[in-house]
């Protein structure tokens, strides 16, 4: 008894968790919504790989933090479910970017350096607020550690725009550009497969406990 009071208490967060998640949720949404709107466009007009890329993580980030809005307060299951859903998504997103990558460089597409540089400070900065507002929650189950991961892997991939853009202004070429929307594609696959894992392990748990017993 002692036990199974123990596992629940670990895995379930309580209420005053879920109240204040739900506050940090919304705020990182709204943050997220907004910068793929700044970012689709901007990405689009200089022609960047890597902007385009980070533009539509913007958009994948708010769609999975609607998703643990839904599910803050379910069950284990159901939350575990829903971080697999993202981990999937998360995934996919990593290989529309590689395509991406693919079709830059067999259309020989140079982007606009200062346009890149400018519009990936401004995403550094909202990326690295939604960093500060999720870190209390990175240790937390399978669907807040998916949302932790996801901001996580932004601010690298913001990181790793600004040095493109670098790259480009300096090189006059396109290739630093595609290089950045690879590796943006490895940390959205890397991250899936840890949110998948660990979403996987949770599923495993909450259906053992739904399990009836005897045979």
């Amino acid at each position: 008894m002692s036990a199974a009071c123990c596992g629940h208490h670990h895995n379930e967060p309580p209420s005053e968790t879920n109240t204040a998640y739900r506050r940090v949720l919304w705020a990182v949404l709204a943050i997220n919504a907004s910068m793929f709107a700044v970012e689709i466009g901007a990405g689009l007009h200089a022609g960047s790989a890597s902007l385009q890329a980070d533009a539509l993580d913007f958009l994948g980030d708010a769609a999975n933090y609607g998703i643990s809005l839904f599910v803050v307060g379910m069950s284990l299951r159901h939350r575990a479910g829903a971080a697999l859903a993202k981990g999937g998504s998360m995934g996919l997103f990593g290989l529309w970017v590689l395509g991406v990558a693919i079709w830059h460089l067999y259309s020989g597409t140079r982007p606009e350096a200062i346009t890149m540089g400018a519009i990936g400070i401004v995403a550094l900065a909202a990326n690295a607020l939604s960093f500060g507002l999720l870190w209390a929650y990175r240790g937390g189950d399978s669907n807040m550690r998916s949302a932790w991961i996801c901001t996580r892997n932004d601010v690298l991939g913001n990181f790793a725009v600004l040095l493109a853009a670098a790259g480009v202004f300096g090189t006059g070429t396109g290739w630093p550009d595609i290089i950045v929307a690879v590796v943006m594609a490895c940390l959205a696959l890397q991250g899936a497969w840890l949110v998948v894992r660990h979403a996987a392990s949770e599923l495993t748990l909450g259906n053992s406990r739904h399990a009836p017993v005897g045979g």
